[in-house]
């Protein structure tokens, strides 16, 4: 996505009252919304995100309020609530939706976030330095000297560099993220 495309889809957003962009998610063509959302899905099960975990993930991702109940997502994406809970815990799992309950009632609604992409790959940055860890551990044992010792260490080498360079990629994007949208860290 170019700049210029999130600039012309933010100032829409700004312009837009909230009785605006409630009327214009009612007039939404569902079949339209249903196409974005398989599609989008496919490419992040392309990406090794599981199959239901992600149809889920898009369809909260594409809807006005950005939190459904098990019901309204099973009715969405005709699947059963057996299904949407498994992909609701895979997807609470690696922080890209949370859980929350309505109001007075015991139902839960599923939400993703404005900010789930970093928390997803903050999640990751725990994995690397875990990885990290384990990955010292082989070389040691290895030595460093050995071929296998060798790869792990250009391994470890590849997680440290990778880990270091997505904690600047997340300060500039916070930096972008409120230049662009006006939302604080």
């Amino acid at each position: 996505m170019n700049a210029g495309y999130t600039r012309r889809m933010t100032e829409a957003s700004a312009a837009g009252s909230t009785a605006e962009s409630a009327e214009a998610g009612a007039g939404r063509d569902p079949e339209a919304v249903s196409r974005f959302v398989e599609g989008f899905a496919a490419q992040l099960v392309d990406a090794g995100m599981q199959r239901m975990a992600a149809r889920v993930f898009a369809a909260l991702l594409a809807s006005d309020a950005g939190a459904m109940s098990s019901a309204e997502l099973g009715e969405q994406l005709q699947v059963s609530p057996a299904a949407v809970s498994g992909a609701v815990r895979y997807l609470s799992q690696v922080h890209m939706v949370s859980r929350e309950r309505e109001p007075g009632s015991r139902r839960e609604r599923y939400r993703v976030h404005s900010d789930q992409w970093y928390e997803a790959l903050t999640n990751r940055d725990a994995v690397l330095k875990r990885w990290g860890q384990t990955l010292r551990v082989g070389v040691d044992s290895l030595g460093v000297d050995t071929p296998g010792g060798q790869r792990i260490a250009e391994t470890l080498a590849f997680f440290e560099y990778l880990e270091g360079e997505l904690t600047k990629l997340m300060d500039r994007w916070r930096e972008e993220r409120a230049k662009t949208f006006g939302q604080g860290s």
